[in-house]
């Protein structure tokens, strides 16, 4: 593509050199420059890319991006000068890749928890009317039902436009992602137009990088305000910040909630391990889902589905029969007659949300044991809130590792120990070994007994000084009860 064309998606402070050339791709690492690439130096939170225009100049970028123009102008090579490198980024990259959204609709998720939930339901509710659809969240990327592997819930925006404009190319006429707040507040999806938005909840997450949770709100809420008016925002009003996310947007506004009046009302009529009756605007389904929490990701599904046209009695028959997605509330039975159920829970809401959701099964006759750590490196503050939650809801607990990342283990597990009182530590034992820990947690397992194993979910690794180690905790389960 001419980068003349290219330009027309921005506004540039200058532009110095040639434009009518031809721009052969587009990149934000310079280890990825090839010749004939338009560079785009944005400022990470890591590095600034603007510290490797000269390495993508030598690996034969033919034009730059930048905020702040080097010292010395390379002869040949086509400077374009912005204020905001983040935003710019993305409208270049989404110009390039042919504009994707503008071929397809496309519905954005986010919120702290359920968010891969809603995003997953909806593309396989889509594909059961036969639609080609595309998907992009933290477990895995699809172009229809080619999986393309995840790295982060919302990829950067070159990487993101590449698989939009595959979808397109593809013929998906759908295409459902996760939009997390990292991926607004770094602009990420700047250029991209949303069909629609759907808000979960809001809970204390990720203020390592927000630092508090009035800026994580507003990460959030941007999402919502830059909606077109067009497009449609499906907020759940039983989270308190439901209607906070609407104040400001141009989009059509609508509502869902167990709890009280909505546009999409639903209710737990029965409840489980093997799934609910759930009651949808007056019509009944079953699903095999358990928890409230899960019964709301749901009623978003149905909402968003008939807000995209959908008759709410086919949407039903779709929801019937959908599946768990991989780590959210996974099963395995032991033969000793108890429930292993294993979770990507790694909030304290989330523990909440899913410790909730085993009580309102069991109803007071078998006991509930905890395996439960937090990343390293990460909010360090919600280490004790977690370890307290996860306390106060089981019969015992096991504090071990998560993903400790750079951080020594038994650190982390004293942050989260500090949240314990006495009474807590008379039922809690610490196991820096995931693995021990999950074998020890099944070893105090009696028939009719639920263990917990939260914080990792579907992931198949454990993050050690840099290093991804193979580690399944579904897998661990099954050996631990073999």
């Amino acid at each position: 593509m001419k980068l003349n064309e290219l330009l027309k998606s921005i506004h540039p402070v200058q532009v110095i050199g040639e434009t009518d050339i031809e721009i052969t791709g587009v990149n934000i690492d310079s280890r990825q420059v090839v010749a004939g690439d338009l560079f785009m130096a944005m400022r990470g939170t890591q590095t600034d890319g603007h510290a490797y225009i000269t390495a993508a100049i030598e690996r034969g970028a033919k034009a730059i991006l930048c905020e702040d123009l080097p010292e010395s102008l390379q002869e040949g090579v086509t400077y374009v000068q912005v204020r905001d490198s983040e935003d710019a980024a993305g409208r270049m990259a989404t110009a390039f890749y042919g504009d994707p959204t503008q071929k397809m609709e496309l519905v954005g998720v986010t919120g702290t928890n359920g968010k891969t939930t809603i995003a997953t339901l909806l593309y396989n509710v889509f594909r059961y009317f036969g639609y080609k659809v595309g998907l992009i969240s933290t477990v895995c990327n699809y172009i229809d039902g080619q999986p393309v592997p995840a790295e982060h819930t919302t990829p950067d925006p070159v990487t993101l436009n590449r698989l939009l404009g595959q979808m397109a190319d593809a013929g998906c006429k759908y295409a459902f992602m996760e939009v997390s707040s990292h991926a607004v507040a770094q602009k990420r999806i700047s250029g991209l137009r949303f069909a629609g938005g759907i808000f979960t909840n809001l809970t204390r997450d990720h203020l390592d990088y927000h630092k508090t949770m009035d800026n994580y709100l507003r990460a959030k809420k941007k999402f919502f305000d830059d909606l077109p008016k067009a497009a449609f925002c499906l907020t759940n009003l039983d989270d308190k910040n439901g209607l906070v996310m609407t104040q400001n947007t141009r989009a059509r506004i609508y509502t869902y909630s167990l709890r009280s009046l909505a546009d999409f009302k639903g209710k737990v009529l029965e409840s489980h391990f093997e799934g609910m009756l759930l009651d949808f605007n007056n019509r009944e389904v079953a699903v095999p889902f358990i928890g409230r929490f899960n019964a709301a990701n749901l009623l978003a599904v149905f909402g968003a589905a008939v807000l995209l046209g959908k008759k709410e009695e086919e949407v039903l028959v779709a929801l019937s029969t959908l599946h768990p997605v991989a780590g959210r509330l996974d099963t395995v039975r032991s033969p000793k007659g108890f429930t292993i159920l294993i979770d990507y829970a790694h909030t304290p809401d989330a523990l909440t949300n899913v410790l909730n959701a085993i009580h309102g099964v069991l109803e007071g006759k078998g006991k509930v044991i905890t395996v439960v750590g937090a990343g390293g490196n990460r909010d360090k503050g919600k280490r004790p809130l977690m370890a307290k939650e996860a306390a106060r809801q089981s019969d015992r607990l096991v504090i071990t590792s998560d993903n400790p990342r750079y951080e020594e283990p038994q650190d982390i597990i004293d942050d989260m120990m500090a949240g314990l009182d006495p009474d807590d530590r008379m039922k809690t034992v610490s196991i820096a070994d995931r693995r021990e820990a999950i074998r020890a947690a099944c070893m105090m397992a009696q028939r009719g007994d639920v263990v917990l194993i939260a914080g990792k979910g579907h992931e198949t690794y454990q993050e050690i000084k840099g290093v991804k180690h193979h580690f399944d905790d579904k897998e661990e389960a099954l050996a631990a009860i073999e």
